[in-house]
């Protein structure tokens, strides 16, 4: 089965917030994404906006809204209060939660879900009352799993960094995809989907896919963005699809 491509517009924001001008247009470039075939877009506002703005958000959700209904809003975050009230306003289709500290360049672990259940339970709950569909930022390791479980969400997402990181090294990368793999079994077996992100590229999507076949959703962003420098956002996402199975 192939899995759905969500496209992380956090990087183009990155990059237009480096002058006071409003291009490259994150909501333009999110619509050629979609009507290039891609499944949805993510954002992860931080609370100093230093990519997504607060602003961008409404925007993005008008844009699925009136042209992509069949398309899925994901937000992630850290579940702060702020973060929780923006996500109940601008209703989602998903909401992915990371452990993420304010001052992170970039999501860089997963939870620990059992250190952490009287964080991310409540959270869950409330999220699943509002309707939205949750997944929780996880390591490979196939002992969080069940604790992941108990929390209440839906799926987790995969990170996917070391992953990525052994871009040069083909046996580095086959013992990562053996623990994503290894993880993925075990949520898929506790009754969770599993969606998957971070430095995933079009190299390294197809083997992922293969130790992955059930994969839900992957979510891409930086890697994505660096090649639509090069084939245009059109053409880049037509790559992406075709890595991904579709």
């Amino acid at each position: 089965m192939p899995a759905k491509l969500s496209v992380n517009v956090n990087a183009i924001a990155m990059l237009r917030n480096r002058r006071d001008l409003p291009w490259p247009s994150v909501t333009g470039l999110g619509r050629l994404a979609l009507a290039a075939g891609a499944h949805g877009l993510t954002v992860h506002p931080r609370p100093d906006q230093r990519h997504i703005r607060f602003s961008d958000v409404p925007e993005l959700r008008a844009l699925i809204d009136d042209e992509f209904p069949k398309a899925e809003f994901n937000i992630e975050g850290y579940p702060s209060e702020d973060f929780l009230q923006l996500v109940e306003k601008h209703q989602p289709e998903q909401v992915t939660l990371v452990p993420d500290d304010p001052s992170q360049a970039t999501s860089d672990h997963g939870w620990d879900f059992a250190a952490q259940a009287g964080l991310l339970k409540p959270v869950v709950a409330r999220l699943k009352k509002g309707g939205f569909r949750v997944s929780l930022f996880a390591d490979a390791d196939p002992s969080g799993v069940n604790a992941a479980r108990d929390t209440g969400a839906d799926r987790i997402e995969l990170f996917t960094g070391p992953y990525g990181a052994c871009h040069d090294d083909p046996a580095g990368a086959e013992k990562q995809l053996e623990m994503l793999g290894k993880t993925a079994d075990a949520a898929i077996a506790a009754g969770l989907a599993v969606n998957a992100g971070h430095d995933l590229v079009v190299d390294n999507l197809p083997l992922l896919m293969r130790g992955i076949p059930k994969l839900a959703e992957v979510s891409i962003g930086h890697g994505l963005t660096a090649d639509a420098l090069e084939y245009g956002m059109t053409g880049t996402i037509k790559r992406y699809l075709k890595a991904c199975g579709w």
